[in-house]
């Protein structure tokens, strides 16, 4: 009887399951494909695996106060006309998909400068920070307590003991170690105001409200309105302590003057407020435009309670508007089936299309889930090159030397549906040149991959990754 009546509430629990998956709006055919044949072929674990990471469950106090927020910051951040951008038409298609995502225009009179690729790039935030009258801004996922990392807490104490204003954001998860060592409370003690983004708190009561994997993968550094940092890189050195065998990481850092710091600035705010209820949109001033007519940039930031899109439409947005080549790098490829495709179509149609992932990934579902593409990707034309020297995290996207999308943001689903991250979408003959001959450089540590070789990986190999493959849309 007992058994009767346990089919039975598994029976009515899968079915109501299967009823709110095709009810969801936004959700595309392929993933709702995959939940169904998930909760049909696995019973109970894969009900209890939808419960916990089917859905995008945010606590919705928590995302009405963002809303809120979110509108107070946009009519405060609103451009002088002298600084908008009037872009060629080659780029009118993808800045208007970048703010119809993000919701900022691009802006000019920026100077943006590429750092280098040594752990050096941390001297150049200290030097800012060590300059630093007013105020600091940091938002890091990771910041480990490593040299490069100890550099910046030891200057950000320095800023705070001669009166600058100091915020510091973290994510929870990814800093763990940081916030509960000594170092962090060093900077508490100091007056440096440390927040925390989605605190962990009782795992299984905080996931009756929210998904515990929602993060801030945000990387931004802000001093004075003068002079920002984003990119890739985390406060963290090369060599990675917490992944040492996968060292060194490679990354690219951002530095940025102009009109775009407001911008960053803007999606600094927009946590720090969301996170604290602290209303500092005063500091929202103008930022002075540096470079006539400079480099066009636009920030592009987006997040889980974001319903207008996700990155992966304005990365689409600039596949579609390629027409000789387009360069790609990226630690992750897990794309959506509408990525994966304008990625496979721009080759086709002739584009030279070439990516750039790690030989060795640091996640062995991730990288070879992201092996179960290259066969379809090769076929369609495009070129992978696998870096041999570390683990590339450099997330880049360049065009036809015109344009590029760099930042936070991997090619993978979780950047375009669970994370909070920030990207800039760049505009500048001399500045792509630039970023395409730090990729040239990643070419050249790297080895080609071709069709012939994938088929000759073994049917194991090409089994376990053509399934996982399949389970992309639940990644």
């Amino acid at each position: 009887m007992w058994a009767s009546i346990s089919v039975f509430i598994h029976t009515f629990i899968g079915w109501a399951l299967i009823v709110r998956i095709l009810l969801r709006p936004r959700l595309d055919p392929s993933t709702r494909f995959a939940w169904i044949m998930v909760i049909e072929a696995v019973p109970v674990l894969g009900i209890l695996a939808y419960l916990l990471i089917g859905e995008v469950r945010m606590n919705q106090a928590d995302v009405l106060r963002m809303a809120d927020v979110r509108d107070r910051l946009t009519g405060l951040r609103i451009p002088s006309p002298d600084i908008l951008w009037e872009p060629p038409n080659f780029a009118r298609p993808v800045i208007a998909a970048n703010e119809a995502v993000g919701g900022m225009p691009v802006l000019t009179g920026n100077r943006i400068n590429l750092l280098e690729e040594s752990d050096g790039a941390i001297d150049r935030l200290v030097e800012a920070i060590d300059g630093a009258e007013d105020h600091v801004h940091i938002l890091f996922y990771i910041w480990l307590s490593d040299a490069s990392g100890l550099k910046v807490k030891e200057a950000v104490i320095r800023a705070a003991l001669r009166g600058v204003s100091c915020r510091v954001i973290v994510d929870a998860l990814g800093s763990r170690s940081m916030v509960r060592s000594q170092h962090w409370q060093d900077m508490k003690r100091s007056g440096v105001e440390c927040v925390t983004a989605f605190p962990l708190g009782v795992p299984l009561f905080s996931m009756l409200f929210r998904r515990l994997d929602l993060r801030n993968h945000r990387k931004i550094l802000i001093v004075d309105n003068r002079i920002a940092f984003t990119g890739s890189r985390n406060c963290a050195d090369m060599a990675f302590a917490i992944k040492p065998r996968y060292a060194p990481w490679v990354d690219v850092l951002f530095s940025v003057e102009g009109p775009a710091i407001r911008q960053l600035q803007s999606v600094f705010l927009g946590d720090w407020m969301s996170y604290t209820g602290e209303d500092l949109g005063g500091m929202l001033q103008l930022v002075n435009v540096v470079d006539t007519p400079g480099c066009a940039a636009q920030v592009v930031a987006t997040g889980p309670d974001l319903r207008a899109g996700s990155i992966a439409d304005c990365m689409m947005g600039m596949l579609y508007a390629a027409r000789e080549h387009v360069l790609i790098t990226t630690p992750y490829y897990v794309p959506d089936a509408s990525l994966d495709a304008a990625v496979r179509a721009a080759a086709r149609r002739g584009v030279d299309v070439t990516m750039i992932l790690p030989e060795r990934n640091d996640s062995l579902v991730v990288g070879a889930t992201s092996q179960g593409f290259y066969a379809d990707l090769l076929s369609a034309g495009v070129k992978l090159h696998l870096f041999r020297d570390g683990l590339l995290h450099s997330k880049i996207m360049t065009v036809d030397g015109r344009m590029a999308l760099i930042g936070s943001a991997n090619l993978d689903r979780r950047s375009f549906e669970l994370n909070y991250e920030v990207n800039m979408a760049l505009f500048g003959d001399e500045l792509i040149a630039g970023i395409d001959a730090r990729q040239a450089s990643y070419l050249e540590r790297s080895d080609e991959l071709t069709l012939e070789d994938v088929q000759n990986w073994g049917a194991l190999r090409r089994l376990r990754n053509n399934l996982l493959a399949l389970a992309s849309p639940l990644l």
